[in-house]
């Protein structure tokens, strides 16, 4: 079985790819040209270069697969052109799904996220069928993949497609190469930038567990479900403990509230316009963590036999590769 995965050499895609050929797949890697290709090293696999704007290039690399790991997605918490973003992660993945149906794939898997998901109140953990709308979403990246698993659930309802769609929560692990946001809290903490924090919190699943999730869907997933593939509910504050924890250096630090962040965040947009560079904060997603994102993979552990690692074994795991590969 030969399986094409997109986004192959971002944090997920390369936990994907490493369980696909750990599993006997078969394996083509999809990625940007001229992009870090480091966690595909030595990776027993096909590359093939292209862009999800470009369909020639996406029906290029479908052909001769038969299966399909949609992983790639344009994830930035600002941008300062969201036209881009939405054309990769809506238009782009309808652009491949659509692909892969012409070329006969016989399984599809496509990577959304919690993002999508609606919250409960009280902090209870949200599952699949927790309401969610556009209008109470917040942030580009938030909105577009909002956009692009409605369009992936009409393409799967209108050609009968065998596409399962799995909502990751939040990965931590090795090879977070970019960093992702929050490999960056990680790392911030472990440099002694994080003395203060927002009573928020996170679902936290290990990239490996998460990656794992993505092969027992594409096995036992129904055809138009979608499961969640996460971990531990923890507040950032448990998080940042934890790293303070297994670094052995505790550190106090003070609960700033959402309302003064705002106008901190405010700011950082501004200069972020000027510099052209992501801020550490946006308005979005301080808006966002009034909330807690807390959620339950229960559905996915029932009909998928998924399960995940207690999140401490995640973040030992994140703080080990970080300083194995310099970035300590």
């Amino acid at each position: 079985m030969k399986s094409l995965v997109t986004g192959a050499n971002g944090f997920v895609g390369s936990a994907v790819i490493r369980c696909l050929l750990a599993a006997g797949h078969e394996v083509r890697a999809f990625v940007r040209p001229g992009s870090d290709q480091q966690n595909l090293t030595k990776l027993p696999i096909e590359t093939v270069e292209g862009d999800l704007r470009d369909v020639t290039s996406l029906k290029r690399a479908v052909t001769g697969c038969d299966s399909l790991f949609h992983v790639a997605a344009d994830y930035r918490l600002w941008v300062p052109n969201p036209a881009i973003m939405y054309d990769v992660n809506v238009s782009g993945t309808r652009a491949l799904i659509l692909a892969g149906a012409e070329a006969g794939m016989n399984r599809m898997v496509y990577t959304s996220s919690v993002a999508t998901l609606g919250l409960n109140p009280n902090s209870l953990p949200a599952d699949e069928e927790t309401p969610s709308n556009l209008a109470s979403i917040a942030g580009h990246y938030k909105r577009s993949k909002f956009l692009a698993e409605q369009t992936v659930q009409e393409l799967v309802r209108e050609h009968q497609l065998p596409l399962v769609t799995v909502n990751p929560s939040t990965p931590i692990g090795p090879r977070d190469v970019k960093p992702t946001p929050t490999g960056r809290i990680v790392l911030d903490t472990l440099h002694g930038r994080m003395p203060a924090y927002v009573d928020t919190g996170l679902n936290v699943a290990h990239v490996d567990d998460i990656a794992y999730g993505h092969l027992l869907a594409h096995q036992y997933g129904k055809p138009g479900e979608r499961y969640i593939l996460g971990g531990d509910n923890m507040t950032l504050l448990q998080i940042l403990q934890t790293i303070d924890e297994i670094t052995g250096k505790p550190t106090k630090r003070k609960n700033i509230p959402v309302k003064v962040m705002l106008p901190i965040a405010h700011t950082m947009e501004i200069v972020a316009k000027i510099t052209n560079t992501e801020p550490r904060a946006t308005v979005d997603s301080i808006r966002m963590a009034k909330k807690k994102m807390f959620f339950t993979s229960a559905k996915a552990a029932r009909e998928l036999g998924y399960q995940s690692r207690p999140a401490i074994d995640a973040i030992k795991d994140a703080i080990d590769w970080f300083r194995r590969a310099g970035y300590c």
